[in-house]
């Protein structure tokens, strides 16, 4: 039987777990180190990396909310861009915990040294170690009320160090600010930026976390800002009270900073007794604060096999929860086992600066993954915060991360490389053979796209019966008439099944500069049309209209009759597909746009015979209804059959192929044309054309075109239409807005097709 975790973390253990896993090495080691590399624009480094770190922070929060399970930004990318990735960044991120935590017990050993003479720094920082291990296994309860108590007592202290030593800043240290330039600042900023890593790692333990819709995004960002405030605040008073060339060189400038400051007539103490007070103080928050990075090192760290160990990634061992305590106690002592190790026999400083780029790398994947997510139509993916400024604040975090990993040393570099290949070389030793899964926001968004054609074909064929609708056939004022013919082809079916009025208006256009009142006489012209369209309505047996509008711009003139008129489908001609009309917008797309109804674009070629009628199927739910209503209509008048084909994807599994399967079951049940179903097991696009051969005609679905990724990778209905002989009928639905630009990008990089 599956054991769950108890959800016992409240929204103060939310934030002192968070702020605990950021405040240790960042204002008790690093700022020797990052001064080194930037001078006094160190303070800055600090505050550019908060910056940072905020694009991962907003979109764990949201992913945190709608998945709040043990693994936190493991599940994320598992979920969202598959198990491969999956297992590379939760061994990785598990790996570089496991370092972060032994490198601040090392850390605090060094303040506690200060003080007490220890035989072995590493003996000292074992037997700690030990005992938050056993803290761990009792339960995160406990460990929550720990991480709380050890938060505060630091926060406290390092205030009253503020507030004593900020007065004695000499002005004269902070020039010149930028004493390195800009690569020292940039060189300072990828050395801090993992002092901000806890941030994310709360959301390892969303699942014991009380009402974790509330709590997560509130204690992520309320940990930020106050671990942002504090680093800054400390760092100007370091700079501005130790020597630049001893606190450059200083693995304990909290402690050099007490010894610059001079105590002498403070209070009622001697500056000896002053002095041994502060420097206690110190060394108690250096141990507090260091010791609590350790632990929530060794709470988060461990709930990543665990999850791994659910997603059958890592062996069932790790899934085990105990009966009493509700705490994963295999990933637990697995992970401790492994700090202590790292602790004793590894140089854990320069491997922990090696995991910095790795972590980075992480953050950039989890924003990757909100994208895939926010860019599918999953039915279950309902979080209850929303990252604001999507997706602009994602790509930032994106770029940014990359270009600081650019920016590090090669050890770093190739120490991210190197967890990477060992995290890859596991899911093909290890996991791959145990997997049948692709990251939900690609299988998921398959599967249920499978299941919602269904419905909404259902309920799209049964509005199609109602009575009072209006079809709108809009004709260019070149349109011939065979244009017309073939339009009316399309659009009289329809009407005879819905009982539709048809409207066929001519649209003509005149320059800006001609009035309108002028261009409104009838011409010769103008009488045939109307006399050819009389016949065309004899011919369908069907109510027709006809009409004519002057414009100075056809596509506003389109749109704006079908508002006045209640117009239910609009039925034209395609405009012609060219990277150059895409560049400088088309007609099509501002149409599809801002019309408030269906549109349906039909290139040219004749129906005169049609004997089978292809349709390609979507991944979204929006364009398949409307594509088969009309697919049946026509099918139905002309006495021809169905092919559906439906493009599953390389190596779909037998779960998505049984739901097409279903679903072109029921297809056959709801339309009265003889309905086939293909399934083309590929993305390849020749495939997909190849399947359409020996089709009368193709339907196929569109949506408007964005000018940068549509410039860059051609839609798929457009690639397929042009290497069809056949003629193409694109539909396009009222409700397939795309969310975003980056949708064909998306389908491009997921889906390769």
């Amino acid at each position: 039987m599956t054991k769950d975790l108890e959800r016992d973390l409240g929204l103060v253990s939310v934030v002192a777990i968070s702020t605990g896993a950021m405040i240790g090495s960042g204002i008790f080691v690093l700022p020797g180190i990052a001064m080194n590399e930037a001078g006094p624009s160190v303070i800055l480094a600090f505050a550019l990396a908060a910056v940072l770190v905020v694009p991962a922070a907003l979109s764990i929060a949201e992913l945190g909310t709608a998945m709040p399970d043990a693994g936190g930004d493991y599940v994320f990318i598992e979920r969202g861009i598959g198990p491969a990735a999956g297992t590379i960044a939760g061994l990785g991120t598990w790996l570089m915990l496991m370092f972060k935590g032994a490198l601040a017990l090392v850390g605090g050993m060094f303040y506690l040294d200060v003080l007490v003479q220890l035989p072995s720094h590493a003996a000292a920082a074992v037997v700690i170690g030990t005992v938050l291990i056993l803290i761990n296994l009792f339960g995160v309860k406990q460990t929550g009320q720990l991480q709380s108590i050890m938060v505060v007592v630091l926060i406290v202290i390092l205030s009253v160090f503020v507030i004593a030593t900020i007065t004695r800043v000499d002005g004269a240290q902070y020039e010149p600010f930028f004493d390195d330039g800009y690569s020292g600042l940039i060189a300072a900023t990828t050395t801090v930026l993992v002092s901000y890593a806890g941030v994310t790692k709360i959301a390892a333990v969303a699942e014991e976390i009380e009402n974790p819709g509330r709590n997560l995004p509130l204690g992520l960002f309320g940990s930020l800002i106050l671990t942002a405030f504090l680093y800054i605040l400390i760092v100007f008073v370091l700079v501005g009270v130790v020597d630049p060339a001893q606190l450059a060189d200083s693995n304990i400038p909290m402690v050099d900073a007490v010894d610059a400051v001079g105590w002498a007539g403070v209070w009622v103490l001697d500056s000896a007794q002053l002095l041994f007070i502060a420097v206690a103080a110190i060394v108690l928050a250096a141990i507090l604060a260091l010791v609590s990075t350790a632990n929530a090192g060794v709470l988060t760290a461990s709930r990543y096999p665990l999850a791994m160990s659910r997603d059958d990634l890592l062996p069932d061992q790790f899934a085990h929860v105990h009966s009493r305590f509700r705490t994963p106690t295999t990933a637990i002592l697995v992970t401790g086992g492994a700090m202590l190790f790292i602790i004793v026999a590894l140089p854990v400083e320069d491997i922990a600066k090696t995991a910095g780029a790795f972590q980075i790398l992480v953050y950039a994947l989890v924003c990757a993954s909100l994208i895939a997510f926010r860019e599918r139509p999953l039915e279950w993916y309902d979080p209850d915060f929303h990252a604001p400024g999507y997706p602009w604040v994602q790509i930032f975090g994106i770029v940014s991360g990359l270009y600081i990993i650019s920016q590090m040393d090669l050890l770093p570099q190739v120490g991210a490389v190197g967890i990477t290949v060992f995290g890859l070389a596991w899911y093909l030793w290890y996991a791959r053979s145990k997997v049948d899964r692709e990251g939900v926001a690609v299988d998921a968004a398959r599967r249920q796209a499978g299941r919602q054609f269904v419905s909404e074909t259902e309920s799209r064929l049964d509005e199609a019966t109602t009575d009072g609708d209006e079809i709108l056939i809009a004709l260019r004022q070149d349109a011939s008439r065979l244009e017309e013919n073939r339009l009316l082809q399309v659009a009289a079916p329809v009407a005879q099944t819905r009982g539709s009025q048809i409207r066929v208006v001519r649209f003509d256009e005149v320059p800006d500069q001609y009035p309108l009142d002028q261009a409104t006489g009838q011409t010769p012209s103008d009488i045939e049309f109307e006399e050819r369209t009389d016949d065309l309505a004899d011919q369908y047996d069907v109510d027709i209209e006809v009409g004519e509008i002057v414009s100075h711009d056809t596509k506003h003139a389109v749109v704006n009759y079908a508002e006045r008129r209640g117009v239910d489908l609009i039925i034209t001609r395609s405009d012609p597909v060219s990277r150059l009309r895409t560049l400088f917008g088309r007609d099509s797309d501002w149409i599809m746009e801002h019309a408030p109804c269906d549109v349906v674009f039909v290139q040219p070629g004749a129906f005169d015979s049609l004997s089978e009628l292809a349709i390609v199927t979507d991944r979204s739910p929006f364009n398949d209804p409307l594509k088969i209503e009309l697919a049946d209509a026509i099918a139905g008048v002309a006495g021809a059959n169905l092919r559906f084909v439906f493009a599953a994807g390389d190596d779909p599994s037998e779960q998505y192929l049984e739901t097409i399967q279903d679903y072109h079951d029921e297809l056959d049940n709801r339309c009265y044309a003889p309905v086939e179903g293909v399934v083309v097991k590929s993305d390849d696009t020749d495939a997909l054309v190849e399947s359409l051969a020996g089709a009368d005609m193709v339907m196929l679905s569109t949506v408007t075109h964005r000018r940068l990724p549509d410039l860059l990778f051609a839609q798929r209905s457009d690639r397929v239409a042009a290497r069809l002989d056949q003629p193409v009928i694109l539909v396009h639905s009222q409700k397939s807005r795309r969310t975003t630009f980056l949708e064909p990008i998306i389908d491009r990089v997921l889906f390769r097709s």
